[in-house]
């Protein structure tokens, strides 16, 4: 029995969706690997951390100058654990101190202490994005399809996203410290009675989450570009996806970060507007004279589309997708 053929057309879309697709998904899960550390901190301590891009940022400098002593994978690996031990510091020094004033308190320091970083960064780096680029050994592709060659370290990204959400669940669910650090969430005083240091347990936690985002910094950054601004960049988008998921819950990160990297990254390569829609009942010259949003294409509006859907789930459900009601 003959196989099927499709027009070149219809192939080439499809090859076009699948690789948004792609693109979306791992884009998806890099949102992920930072916004888990915010979702943790927030989740465990009730700190909602401003500063936590900065720490992502970090991990991606780090990484830049340890690669040419320690190597690449080392420096992958030593980048967070460096960030970790910035964010036990500032833990310990800074947001202990302020912690029983309240949130406005804590937001107003993390918002400062990015501020500081993103300035230190600066005055070592310089204010231009720095040669970080991913060894030749990994530069290559997975496949190709539709003439474009799919980079393998995308894959490997994800394949590290999904492996930090594994080891996190697991972690807090299924050992021994995941129910150290719950019982001193919600019983503190119990489990200081219990014997266990509830300082020094959110003061890991705060470390582990700064870590995360080190290490996703340190991942990112070489395929993407390391520059002063990459935690402004995407530190916006991290909040979105800790709104949209809901506050605390790491399944709920996980699930908006997906389903935000999917449709930014679908509607970048649909090239219509609301126009190109009116045209079906021969209404296109009312739309185009009307103008205004009628005549935007999607792709212009990708950007804002988290946004709007941030807004939606606050609107119909402001706990998101998957937060507990307070």
């Amino acid at each position: 029995m003959p196989g099927l053929s499709f027009p070149q057309g219809v192939v080439r879309a499809m090859d076009a969706i699948f690789v948004s697709l792609m693109n979306g998904i791992v884009y998806g899960l890099l949102l992920f690997m930072v916004s888990a550390g915010l979702t943790l901190i927030f989740g465990m301590m009730g700190v909602l951390n401003f500063a936590h891009a900065s720490f992502y940022m970090l991990g991606a400098y780090f990484a830049f100058a340890l690669q040419p002593l320690l190597g690449f994978w080392a420096a992958i690996v030593v980048s967070p654990l460096m960030v970790a031990a910035v964010g036990v510091l500032v833990e310990r020094y800074f947001l202990r101190r302020v912690h029983q004033h309240g949130h406005a308190h804590e937001l107003l320091l993390t918002f400062g202490l990015s501020f500081i970083i993103a300035e230190l960064v600066k005055l070592f780096f310089g204010n231009y994005p720095v040669n970080y680029r991913i060894p030749k050994s990994l530069d290559f592709s997975a496949f190709t399809l539709g003439g474009s060659d799919y980079p393998v370290y995308r894959i490997l990204m994800a394949a590290i996203a999904i492996a930090m959400f594994v080891a996190i669940y697991l972690l807090l669910t299924r050992t021994r410290v995941g129910i150290v650090v719950r019982s001193a969430i919600y019983r503190p005083h119990m489990a200081e009675a219990l014997g266990h240091n509830v300082p020094l347990v959110f003061m890991g936690v705060f470390g582990v989450g700064a870590g995360l985002a080190g290490l996703a910094g340190a991942i990112a950054g070489a395929f993407y570009t390391t520059n002063p601004n990459m935690a402004l960049e995407l530190g916006v988008m991290v909040f979105v996806v800790v709104v949209v998921g809901g506050l605390g819950s790491l399944a709920g990160a996980m699930l908006a970060s997906l389903l935000i990297g999917v449709i930014t990254s679908l509607a970048i390569s649909v090239d219509a507007s609301l126009a190109d829609l009116f045209a079906l009942w021969g209404a296109r010259d009312w739309a185009e004279g009307v103008g205004g949003l009628l005549t935007l294409k999607v792709s212009s509006l990708s950007a804002t589309i988290p946004f709007a859907l941030m807004l939606l789930i606050l609107l119909l459900r402001p706990n998101g997708l998957m937060g507990e009601k307070a």
